[in-house]
């Protein structure tokens, strides 16, 4: 079917069709081949920019055919005219001996007046198709078409596309707490998910090659708040490292929660700035609870995990009450450093309430 409509297709919209689309899948394939580091796909974008080179050539020449006058046959009326000056001549010499021996007994006749010529209409060029035209229309019309192959799936993402961190969140069906609905601003669990669940989040915990194993999201509220308190969070993870995203929708600032930190004798906390707005690192035990499914899903103790690195950053610059907690943790016991948690926080925190909370 494609070949049948390219064999219809006049000259000057086929070719500059096959350079927009040669050129729009050459540069896609290479930007992918590049970021992806495909060598099969780049000499497959290779393939295209080269086909579109050809492409090109072909019209250029094409052009400058078009531009060439065609070179006008002068030499036959040449030919006649001489031919015929030498019939008259020699009609001259045959006739002149007849014409002296009769001049004196015959009258000179008189030249026969010319017929007028008639009227020739003036030819008329035949219209050709404005080429340059045909070339701009079809140039633009598939230009948008390689602006919707390139930039489609970014704008209008498919809902069956596979998940670019191997895993996607579930979606929550059951409705949010009252909680959620009397805080103004707060966000669920489900875009708390979809900011974590990055396909760049595994670099930018330093582990490239990994891929998320496990995706959650939670409505949930802050423990001993009677539910009033919205708390939802998410949670990715990785063969190396957790990631968790929690947001707390309370009272307590970030001064006053680094008091807290110090009453307690936590001591390798360390307030800075995130995003223009107050924040302090700290350092914790999580927390694991075994669960023996084979004697009726009995709960066994509840003992002290590995131990999790916490970037606590306020909702606002303003540190008016409530907070962001990313925590990483490992089953190895190992952290990555602070500056891992930084760049988390620079990327998921924006996508989650904007630049300014």
């Amino acid at each position: 079917m494609l070949g049948l409509l390219l064999r219809i297709l006049p000259f000057w919209v086929r070719e500059p069709l096959l350079i927009v689309v040669g050129a729009v899948f050459g540069v896609r394939i290479a930007y992918l081949a590049v970021h992806d580091e495909e060598p099969v796909a780049a000499g497959i974008a290779l393939v295209f920019l080269v086909f579109t080179a050809v492409r090109v050539r072909t019209v250029v020449r094409a052009l400058r055919a078009r531009r060439k006058p065609e070179p006008v046959d002068g030499g036959g009326g040449g030919d006649s005219a001489g031919g015929g000056d030498g019939a008259r001549g020699g009609d001259r010499a045959d006739g002149r001996d007849g014409v002296a021996a009769s001049a004196a007994h015959r009258p000179e006749p008189q030249a026969a007046p010319a017929a007028p010529a008639a009227p020739v209409a003036p030819a008329v060029p035949e219209k050709e198709p404005n080429a340059w035209g045909q070339a701009v229309a079809a140039v633009a019309v598939f230009a948008a078409i390689g602006f919707a192959l390139w930039f489609g799936p970014r704008i209008l993402p498919s809902e069956d596309a596979a998940p670019a961190n191997g895993v996607s969140c579930p979606d929550l069906e059951e409705e949010p707490p009252s909680a959620y609905r009397d805080t103004p601003g707060a966000v669920t669990g489900d875009v708390l998910c979809r900011a974590l669940n990055r396909p760049d989040l595994a670099g930018l915990l330093g582990t490239p090659g990994e891929t998320a194993t496990a995706a959650s999201g939670d409505n949930g509220t802050a423990p001993l708040t009677d539910g009033k308190v919205a708390q939802p969070e998410a949670e990715v993870t990785f063969d190396t490292y957790t990631v968790n995203v929690s947001a707390t929708y309370n009272d307590l600032t970030i001064a006053q929660y680094v008091k807290l930190l110090e009453t307690g004798g936590q001591r390798d906390h360390q307030p800075l700035s995130v995003l223009g707005r107050p924040a302090v690192f700290s350092s914790d035990r999580t927390m694991r609870i075994s669960i023996d499914l084979a004697n009726g899903a009995s709960g066994g103790p509840v003992e002290q995990g590995p131990l999790a690195r916490t970037l606590t950053v306020a909702l606002d610059r303003e540190d008016r009450g409530g907070s962001y907690d990313i925590t990483v943790w490992s089953e190895s016991g190992g952290l990555p450093e602070d500056g891992v948690l930084l760049g988390i926080a620079e990327e998921v925190l924006p996508a989650v309430a904007g630049p300014a909370g």
